[in-house]
């Protein structure tokens, strides 16, 4: 019998998960698809029981879903639970647990290149569903981190949850600071480029060695990326954070290795043979 996956979110037709994850479906011959749902947030519960009822085996979650999500599951995963936030559903028997990717991809993407995260110091621009993961993870692998947002609420709440579980975190408005200084490595987590507009503050003064990363994946470098490049920092897009937290969200719902080298193909392909579509 043929397994459903999907991905839901608004908008969603950028997504490139069905090409990643049908892609290595067909790598290791099973019997399974995955589509992508746009859901509007007011229909965000009935949603979530539609692909209950329909039998499918786990979806993501993406923007702005993140958070409100979190309410309608049967249970969550240690990595959901710290984030409050959920980008991957599994349907076990008609039971719903949501856990949280997010951060974890987002470590083993940018590993490597930091060469040690402990004791480093880390920025995140945004305090959403996203963020919350990413901070979680950073915070475990000992990383000292600052968190900006436009809500400064939500930024502390997100602070807050940090130090409950014994990390290290700041808050701050959403704007420049001494802070560019004393960086390692820059997170922008939220939609702002999304549709190519601008960021809306300068990042000039940077630390030239840090890292800097912009979660977004299409464009493939947002003007804030751009920025950073012309300033000497290292960049990153969103590519490789999709790919390894797709292959966690794989790992979660069938129990096995995914194919990355298949998967990172695909990714490649979708979005370089032109057949890549925005909402």
């Amino acid at each position: 019998m043929e397994k459903q996956f999907a991905v839901i979110g608004n908008p969603i037709k950028h997504s490139l998960s069905p090409a990643m994850h049908n892609a290595g479906y067909e790598t290791l011959g099973i019997n399974a698809e995955y589509q992508r749902f746009r859901v509007e947030e007011r229909c965000l519960e009935d949603a979530v029981k539609g692909l209950r009822a329909l039998g499918f085996a786990g979806w993501n979650v993406t923007l702005p879903h993140k958070e409100a999500i979190v309410s309608f599951m049967d249970s969550l995963t240690p990595e959901a639970e710290k984030a409050g936030a959920v980008n991957t559903v599994k349907n076990q028997d008609g039971r719903l647990i949501g856990h949280n990717t997010d951060g974890n991809g987002f470590v083993r993407s940018v590993e490597n290149d930091l060469r040690g995260l402990i004791g480093k110091k880390a920025v995140l621009l945004g305090a959403g569903g996203a963020s919350k993961g990413i901070a979680m993870a950073l915070a475990q692998q000992g990383m000292n981190l600052h968190i900006l947002n436009r809500n400064l609420e939500k930024a502390k709440s997100l602070v807050q949850i940090i130090h409950s579980v014994g990390g290290t975190a700041t808050f701050g408005e959403f704007e420049p600071g001494d802070w560019l200084e004393n960086l390692d490595l820059l997170v922008q987590t939220t939609s702002v480029g999304l549709n190519k507009e601008p960021f809306p503050f300068s990042i000039e003064g940077i630390n030239k060695e840090a890292l800097v990363v912009d979660i977004i994946f299409n464009p493939l470098e947002t003007s804030f990326l751009r920025e950073a490049k012309k300033l000497g920092c290292r960049t990153q897009n969103g590519l490789e954070m999709l790919l390894y937290q797709g292959a966690l969200a794989w790992e979660f719902w069938l129990g096995e290795q995914a194919p990355l080298d298949a998967m990172r193909q695909a990714l490649k392909n979708q979005l370089f043979q032109g057949m890549f579509y925005k909402e």
